[in-house]
Order: C-alpha cells, then structure tokens, then sequence
C-alpha cells in the first residue's frame, strides 16, 4: 500500500535525503506561495465574503492555495538522493544456517517442510536470481564456523552447532579484500553460543556492512515439551541423599499427564507422573536419590516423549556430580548431659557420611571425651589454635555458655563459619542462645537470630513442629521423598519435650521449621543463614528424642533429619585446595575455566603457590595446565583451557609451596556435542531482529523476502554511487490535487458561493 502511493518502500526514505533537482531556490518557492496564498485570500473575501459567513472563506481559500502551491512545488522537481550500490561491482553474501536446528518443522507442524528446505526453496525459486541480476553473489554455510559452498546442495542440516558470531565475524574478515555491500542471513536464530558478542558487533558497524536476516521456524512450538534446567550440587559425600531439581516447560499439554525419569549412570533412581501446567511457563519438580558410592556420576534428568510431540531431543539434561568417599568431622560440645545428646550420636552411629567427635561437659571442670582421633585430641578442652579447630568440618554448640568461650576462641568460632567456610550450628539447652550469654558476645554476629539479653527463654513445656513455607521446599528437612506428605509427616510427629525462645530472624535467614508450644505462641525452631564461606543454623530444641522414643521401633524419622541436618552443616565445608570447572557440562564447544581457592592450615589466602592442572580426557589423553594466580582475588588460581573433543575428562589440580605438598582436589567435566541445537528450538526471531537492526538491515520472513533485493540495492557499504529518485510523479501528490479540488467545489456548493 506504502508503495503504491509513495512509489518506494517506506526504509528508502528513512535511508534518503529530500532535495530539489531543479535547482532552483528553496526561499523563492516561499516567498511564491506566500504571494499566492495572500492574494487568493483577498479574492475570496472579496468575491465571496458576503455568502461564506464565519470562517468558511478561509477553509476555501486555504485549499486554494493549497493546490497552487503544490504544484509549484512538483516544479521544482522534489527528489530523494541515496546511495546505492553499483550494479554487478559488489558482493553480495548469502549465508545459510547448516545447524541441525533447521532440520526441524518450519511452521511447527509435523507435516511442514524443514526450515532448510523452506530456505533452499526460497532461494531456488526466484530469491538467489534476482540477487544475481544486481550483484555478485557468494553462497556461504554457517555451523560453528563459515564456509563458502558452490551450490546449495551442500546444505542439509549437518552441523550439530551454530556460532551465528563466529560466523559473522569470519564474514568481516572476508569484506576486508572484497566489496561486499550486504549480508543476507538465512537461520532460526538458534545459536548455541549465545548470540552475537559484542566486539563481533563493533566491527560490523564499522565496516557499515547491512545484515539482511530472514526467520524460520514458529515462534513458538505447537506440541513440545522441555527440560530446561537440572540443578543438582556439583559435590556430595558417598550414599547421601540428595536431590535434583528438574525445571521444564511444555506447549501444546496442558493439563496432561507426563512422566519424569531421574537416571544415575543410565540406571533409573526416581520417577514420578507429573501435570504439565500452563503453556510456557517453567515448572519445577524435585527428585531425591542416593548418590551411591565414591566416583563421577552422571544424572540425567528425562521426560518420556509424549505423543506427537514435535521435538522429543530436547526432553533430558545431563548432569555430573562428583561423589567423594570424605567423612567430614563434626565437633559437638554440650554443657550437660540430656536425652537429645544421646540420640543425636545414635542417629549419627550408623551414618557411612559423617564422623562425629563430641565433648561433654559433665562437671563444670570435667569434660567426656568421643570419637577422638587419639587420646591427645582436645584432651586441654575447646581448641584454642585455629589449626586444630579447623580440621574439623562442622560445629555444634549446645547448652554452653558464652562465656565458657575465651575471647579468642570467640573469634575463631566466627573465622570458622566465615574464613574456613565450616558451618555452625546452635542447639537449645539452659546453657544456649539467650541464656547463655550470647547476646552480649561476639558470636551473637553469626547467629540467625537476633538475641536478647532476656533470660529464661528455655522452656521445658511440649511444643510441635510445623514446616514453614521455605521448609516445604527445603531438602534438609525432606524426610517424605513427596513434598505434600511430608507436609503432613511432619505434621504427625510427636511434641518436642522442650523448647527454645529464639527472637526473630535475621535479614537473610530462612526459617525452615516453627515450634508451636502447647501453651501458646509460635518460635523459630530450624533457621539457616549463609555467613562469610559458610553456614549457620539455630535449632531451638534439645527435645527430638520423643520422635524417636515415642514412635515405633521401625520408624527412622529421627535418624534420618538429623542425619540430612547434619550433612547440610558439612557438605559444602571446603578443603584447603578446592577447584571446579567453570561449567560441568560443556555443549558443542570446548572453553572453560578452571579455578582453585588455595589456603593455608589456618585458611588464609595463599598468593605464593605453584598450582598445575593435570587434565585427563578422552582416550587417555593427557595435559598439563599451569594456573596463574589472580591479581584481584587473593588465593584464587585460574585458567583458560580448550576441551578438543567430545567425552569425560578427569582433571586433578596440585598446589605446592616450594616443594612441600599443601594439597590437591579433584573434579570431572564432560563435553557433548550435537546437544545444544536439541533445545530453544523455537525461532529466536529477538536475536534476528537485534542483529538487523543493529546493522542496518531488515528483518523478514519467507512471505516478505522478495522485497529483499530492491532492498539491498540501497546500501553505503561497498561499492557505491549516488542517485536521486523522483518524487513529483508520486500518485500521493495527484491525489492530494484532485482531492483539494474536490474538497472545495463540494464545500462552495455546499455554502452557495459558486
């Protein structure tokens, strides 16, 4: 419609500037069709005044005027010079998606054509000629790198990556010896790096090179559904249990059944009959396992293809978790004997995962010493030496007061949660929290709780316990492997024996479990917070032993929360050489990072290492990395390396201090190709759109494409001229005549001044 009134495409005004090709001055024609519209208003008035009461003499004398100076106006001759390329003397780079992605519906339906046969089709049957007529024309194939090809037959969909940025950037490089005026991009837009980076993007815009994208595939598939994420943690001790949070996404399956697979090392753990929810939206459900023994498994989280779903590829992800055969210690030291003391080492007796060493205070000078390493360990009482405290990898403190603490101990409590990276936790007792002291003490900083001086805040009074909202959620207190059941397990425990008032939580905390006394109230019972490197927690009761004692024999309800409570407060305690991967799972591409915390016995930062990686990859192949210390971050090493090929890689990282050992870690990645394509398999019509806008291009579709060589044709890049386009012959002037002429014989009738 545009065209048809204008003449040309509404982009070759905005690309153009307006001028008068007759030459003649612009304040001539002003001052003309100000002489005129002065004197047609005289005439009027006078002529007519006496009929066109009002202002009516002005509508006529304005159209009047109107259509004279619009005629001067053709006159002058209006113009619109552009640049455009010279015919035949530039290049022209047609660059087609090769990546699997295309080989997908183009329209989302399972009987439409691929994307690459749309675009193959586009191309054959007029497209790619009439870019011949005007220009030179070179074919080119994008995967994870560009390549020219001869003829479109080489293009099938082959290529199990897209690097749409590696590609453009290798087309830049290209442009530096030819004169190529424009880019045509063929593609879904599905690109497994991300999109275009920014340095790619400079260098387009220097070079004034336009990219002309054109977008296939549905926006949104009809019938697909997605597993989107899988967050499992990176580390675990050796037969925990642990949990895999699996998000997915469906379209087309609203409120149908679906059945989701949880696998360690290709041996189903878990599954559960899931309800897809409302189309598009991620929904989350979590899966428990045992991690079984030491080693690298792989967990792979699947949704069983449903029936006509479009692209089943994209149902599963894949995980690794590095399972350690470790037995982390935990310190416990109580200021009196009580029932919960006993249990809580019964619970832990029978636990492969954690060690317990505990300290009891049985008179106020005599402490009952278990699970020592030898008879010399913490035989003088709390360890007062950071080295000897953090060889541990949890603390417990329960119904001890602060005071009980000398001031340097205090603050290597703190330093344990914050600089080693331990987690503290504190238990109700006549002793703890409030009672204890430990409002006015420097420990009070690490507590999740804000204390108060006010005492007798134990109570020896049954309370219950009633998960929160974030314990609904939260796997430390999972002893349902179902969310809804264990809401109400959790609901069918017996009363605690005592409770702790505990104050209010602190910003940040999180509140797992309240107690609710059978007088009355409601207090925080389990509360966790983040602190420094590592964790801390407050539980306000040292009254669990009734879930174990007023309970059958069989049920191991208490056993297994203080297990997975206990677990928590250790799992994710580092060693003093700790390293990981950037990224676990690489997809269709091979960079990463690595990086190692290195510390000393005490945990301080060590600059003054030397730290290697020994890379073990597929085959047997073997590489030494050397890791460089980073300037901004004291005792953090990294480094940047290139997995070559596809498969698991082992890699082990050894720090030194001279050539005394200070330790090694050990973590595994794997790389996978012809994956990522499988996944947002929907047109990314965003990332086209960016491209071409942010280059001075035109999106388009395969139905709007054939306007794509005129187009081009407009471009400043290349080989160029400069032309200038008529405008007096526009139908949009003649008709604007006709209908001002028209306009004011209608309206001079109308108002008899005819």
């Amino acid at each position: 419609m545009f065209e048809s009134l204008f003449l040309y495409p509404s982009r070759l005004f905005s690309k153009g500037e307006f001028v008068f090709a007759s030459g003649w001055s612009v304040w001539l024609l002003l001052l003309l069709c100000a002489g005129i519209a002065a004197g047609i208003a005289f005439v009027v008035l006078k002529r007519h005044g006496a009929n066109l009461k009002g202002a009516r003499w002005i509508v006529i004398a304005a159209l009047q005027t109107f259509v004279l100076c619009l005629l001067l106006f053709l006159l002058w001759r209006p113009g619109l010079r552009v640049t455009a390329l010279k015919p035949q003397q530039n290049v022209v780079a047609v660059v087609i998606d090769d990546s699997s992605s295309m080989k997908l519906p183009n329209e989302g339906s399972k009987q439409s054509a691929t994307r690459i046969d749309t675009a193959k089709s586009l191309l054959n049957e007029g497209l790619l000629q009439k870019l011949r007529n005007r220009f030179q024309v070179r074919v080119y194939r994008a995967g994870a790198n560009l390549e020219r090809i001869q003829g479109l037959d080489a293009v099938s969909g082959g290529q199990s990556t897209t690097h749409l940025g590696t590609a453009m950037k290798q087309m830049m490089e290209e442009s530096a010896s030819l004169p190529i005026g424009a880019v045509v991009l063929l593609s879904d837009g599905s690109d497994n790096a991300g999109g275009m980076e920014a340095d790619s993007l400079n260098e387009i815009r220097r070079r004034r090179i336009p990219i002309h994208t054109v977008g296939f595939g549905a926006e949104r598939l009809t019938r697909d559904v997605e597993v989107i994420d899988l967050d499992t943690p990176q580390r675990a001790l050796s037969d925990s249990r642990i949990g895999a949070a699996v998000s997915f996404r469906n379209y087309g399956y609203k409120g149908q059944k679906a059945k989701l697979m949880l696998s360690l090392d290709g041996k189903i753990v878990s599954s559960r009959e899931v309800t897809l929810g409302d189309e598009g939206v991620p929904q989350t459900e979590t899966l428990l396992f045992n991690a079984g023994l030491a080693g690298a498994r792989s967990v792979e989280a699947r949704i069983v293809k449903l029936a006509d779903e479009e692209n089943s590829n994209n149902n599963a992800q894949l995980r690794l978790v590095n399972v350690e055969s470790l037995k982390p210690r935990i310190l416990y030291i109580e200021g009196e004997p009580k029932w919960d003391f006993k249990f809580i080492r019964r619970a832990l007796d029978g636990d492969r995962n954690v060690q317990l060493t505990t300290m009891l205070r049985t008179t106020q000078n005599k402490i009952y010493r278990q699970g020592v390493e030898n008879a010399k360990e913490l035989e003088q009482g709390f360890p007062d030496k950071e080295e000897e405290l953090f060889k541990f990898s949890g603390l417990m403190i329960g119904g001890v007061e602060a005071s009980y603490f000398t001031p340097k101990q205090q603050t290597m409590i703190k330093d344990f949660a914050d600089r080693r990276g331990g987690g503290v936790m504190f238990v109700a007792g006549r002793g703890a929290l409030n009672d204890g002291g430990y409002a006015a003490s420097s420990i009070a900083e690490i507590i999740p709780v804000t204390l108060s001086d006010r005492k007798g805040t134990f109570h020896r009074d049954p309370a219950t316990a009633e998960l929160t909202q974030a314990g609904r959620d939260s796997l430390i207190v999972r002893i349902e492997e179902d969310a809804a059941k264990n809401v109400e397990r959790w609901k069918t425990l017996p009363f605690m024996a005592n409770y702790q008032e505990t104050g209010t939580a602190k910003a940040g905390a999180t509140v797992l479990i309240d107690a609710l006394p059978t007088s009355k109230g409601r207090f925080p019972l389990l509360v966790t917070e983040r602190y420094g490197r590592g964790r801390t927690a407050v539980f306000a009761s040292s009254g669990t032993w009734r879930w174990q004692m007023s309970q059958d024999a069989k049920d191991m309800s208490h056993e297994l929360f203080w297990q997975q409570l206990l677990r928590w407060l250790v799992s994710e305690t580092p060693a003093q050489i700790a390293a990981s991967p950037s990224k676990q799972v690489l997809l269709d591409e091979g960079n990463l990072e690595f990086r190692a915390d290195i510390r000393d016995k005490a945990y301080h930062p060590v600059s003054a290492a030397t730290v290697e990686a020994r890379v073990l990859g597929p085959g047997g192949a073997a590489s030494m990395i050397p890791l460089t210390p980073d300037a901004t971050q004291p005792g953090i090493f990294t480094a940047k390396w290139d997995a070559p090929k596809a498969g698991s890689y082992v890699v082990e990282v050894l720090a030194k201090n001279g050539k005394e050992e200070m330790g090694r870690d050990v973590f595994t990645f794997v790389r996978q190709d012809g994956v990522a394509e499988n996944f947002h398999a929907e047109q990314n019509k965003q990332l086209l759109e960016g491209l071409s806008r942010q280059t001075n291009g035109n999106y388009y579709t395969p139905a709007t494409a054939s306007t794509l060589p005129e187009d081009i044709a407009y471009s400043e890049a290349g080989v160029t001229t400069r032309e200038t386009k008529d405008l007096w012959n526009m139908p949009a002037f003649f008709l604007a005549l006709f209908g001002a002429k028209g306009a004011e014989w209608l309206l001079r009738r109308r108002w008899g001044a005819v």
